[in-house]
């Protein structure tokens, strides 16, 4: 078993690290306010600051929430690079921008360690019952050394390339989960404002073309007013400017993810920066003056 330095205990890092201490592995995190008891009761011990985790670890695994906080944890004072041992692998969980990771990738290489990004989807559910998506990108001896590990918090891990592949992957996933959350949104909005049954209208749709698990985790979501994150608004729009920044630099057009993202704005303008991100739905509702599941 594998001496592990997990840093990052949010809404997603807390049961991934818990997943790692059930498989025997011993755990080590940066004090940061009162540990989570369950990952206390399992024996995770808190040290003082990054680089005394990586000082005490084999691996250090990340799950922070943006490419500044990534630079900090890593390169910051008191960083994990201060403490990196030779042969020591560094897996970057967190979603962030793909250039940088590919230059935190080389100095953490020129400092003698390995580094894998390998950022998740699959929400909060996702990360509670192991089965996580992971695109990796990592040199294929890194892939190799984080694959066991990535294999108890995910069910699906796809080695996607290089360094920096795995987290352009996952840009493209936000994409194609904001505008699927946008479309479902406005499909149950049309039907519910037109007077159908908005929960026999999603259950129908659940059984054909249109359906998928954002329509199913989703709509009901919407349907029954549950807005709790799972995942915030605001940090898929942090995931969508990585978009649009990217998009910019690659001379690329994305309108539709634009609007999600003008939509996610008007969210934030209503106090909603931590509303989960089906929360969409409600500046469309605003737009129409009308709820969804209202009659």
């Amino acid at each position: 078993m594998s001496k592990i330095g997990f840093i990052g205990l949010g809404i997603m890092g807390r049961p991934m690290a818990g997943h790692l201490m059930d498989a025997g592995h011993e755990l080590t995190t940066v004090k940061r306010g009162t540990l989570d008891e369950t990952l206390a009761s399992k024996g995770m011990q808190e040290l003082d600051n990054p680089k005394a985790v990586a000082e005490a670890s084999e691996i250090v695994i990340t799950m922070v929430p943006d490419t500044p906080d990534v630079e900090e944890v890593l390169f910051g004072e008191g960083g994990v690079i201060e403490g990196l041992k030779p042969g020591t692998l560094v897996i970057d969980m967190s979603s962030i921008a793909p250039l940088a990771t590919q230059e935190f990738a080389k100095r953490i290489q020129d400092a003698g360690g390995e580094y894998v990004d390998a950022p998740v989807s699959g929400g909060e559910g996702g990360a509670i019952n192991a089965a996580l998506t992971i695109m990796v990108g990592a040199t294929p001896e890194g892939f190799e050394r984080a694959k066991p590990l990535l294999e108890i918090m995910g069910k699906t891990i796809t080695h996607i390339g290089d360094q920096g592949a795995g987290q352009t992957c996952k840009v493209a996933n936000q994409i194609v989960v904001a505008l699927t959350i946008e479309a479902v949104s406005e499909g149950l909005l049309f039907a519910s404002k037109a007077g159908a049954d908005v929960a026999k209208v999603r259950e129908s749709l659940l059984g054909g073309l249109a359906q998928s698990k954002i329509l199913d985790v989703h709509g009901e979501r919407m349907i029954n007013r549950t807005f709790d994150p799972g995942f915030k608004i605001k940090l898929h729009q942090k995931d969508l400017n990585l978009a649009l920044e990217g998009a910019r630099s690659l001379n690329l057009a994305l309108p539709g993810t634009a609007n999600a993202q003008q939509l996610f704005q008007a969210c934030v303008a209503h106090g909603g920066a931590d509303w989960d991100h089906a929360g969409i739905a409600r500046a469309l509702e605003q737009l129409a003056d009308h709820e969804i599941g209202s009659r």
